[in-house]
């Protein structure tokens, strides 16, 4: 267990918490932090990221990084200059005894820390039934769970956007929502959380967004694109606009300006020889997502599920 006492100057107003089943390989953190600029995400919780340590960095505020070795984190601190709060990221063992001891732990612990709580990560259990799909029953371990949520008298909020969490695999025959925040109702009268699965991308499990409605998304941030490299035009294209942009000035500044003509210009030639990538990806990643909503609601047919395999 770690702590960290602070004052985070800006207003809490998102919380992502996901399982992303490793982070060695390069495409995956940048998946990740595509998806947190997206989102404009104020608190990440990470699990499972097979990594001693990890050093991020957020201009959107503090990146809170799961440890591999732990089952869970707490911070306890103030938010928005004035709200007491604590904040518990959570990466609960697959034995059912060795969660109820954490629930145990946690119990106790609060005591110590008697500020609201938000407890969000991998819980890797259920409260009810139907939060399961194609998975065997395990009701000793869901009472204590619903037994450890109600002592710490947590709301547990509709989860929007999908019905489970976690899949296992391509085939999508086992389902489970085992991944969630559970809050004080402190939390809920200060913030209009809404809580959000998102689709699956880098992982069986998807991750899960904790967020207001109504806040400013900001503008679309540049980002370069590894399959342009592949164009064996590409390095005369960059070469050409960079000798072309003849600027006065500081090095640092003419270094700024012929990197912002740059990205203007690679934007309007992505459009021109690829077409939008971004929307070709996007499109695709909706199909998956697509596909993953209707396996948490009925089984697929064969053909279906070959169909899925090719998106």
């Amino acid at each position: 267990m770690k702590e960290n006492r602070g004052c985070v100057e800006d207003c809490l107003m998102k919380i992502m918490s996901w399982n992303v089943r490793g982070l060695r390989k390069p495409e995956k953190r940048s998946k990740i932090k595509a998806l947190v600029r997206a989102k404009l995400v104020d608190v990440l919780m990470l699990h499972e990221t097979k990594k001693l340590m990890i050093l991020l960095s957020s201009p959107y505020g503090p990146w809170m990084i799961w440890d591999l070795w732990r089952n869970f984190i707490l911070l306890s601190g103030i938010l928005s200059q004035s709200f007491h709060c604590v904040i518990c990221n959570i990466y609960a063992p697959t034995d059912a005894l060795k969660r109820r001891k954490l629930w145990e732990s946690l119990v106790k612990l609060k005591l110590s820390y008697p500020n609201p709580w938000c407890l969000g990560g991998d819980f890797n259990e259920i409260r009810v039934m139907s939060e399961r799909k194609g998975c065997s029953r395990r009701e000793r371990g869901m009472k204590d769970f619903n037994n450890f949520i109600e002592s710490l008298e947590l709301i547990d909020l509709n989860m929007h956007g999908r019905l489970f969490t976690w899949c296992n695999a391509l085939d999508g025959e086992r389902w489970s929502r085992i991944d969630r925040f559970l809050l004080d109702p402190v939390w809920l009268e200060r913030y209009k959380f809404k809580q959000w699965g998102l689709p699956r991308v880098i992982s069986d499990h998807c991750p899960v967004l904790l967020m207001e409605d109504g806040r400013d998304w900001g503008p679309k941030p540049f980002r370069f694109i590894n399959a342009w490299t592949s164009h064996p035009q590409f390095k005369k294209e960059v070469e050409k606009v960079w000798e072309e942009v003849q600027i006065q000035g500081w090095a640092s500044f003419r270094i700024m300006i012929k990197l912002k003509r740059l990205r203007a210009y690679l934007r309007r030639w992505n459009m021109e020889v690829f077409g939008n990538i971004d929307d070709l990806l996007k499109q695709a990643e909706d199909e998956l997502h697509e596909w993953d909503l209707k396996a948490e609601s009925r089984s697929l047919l064969e053909s279906e599920v070959n169909r899925r395999r090719e998106k």
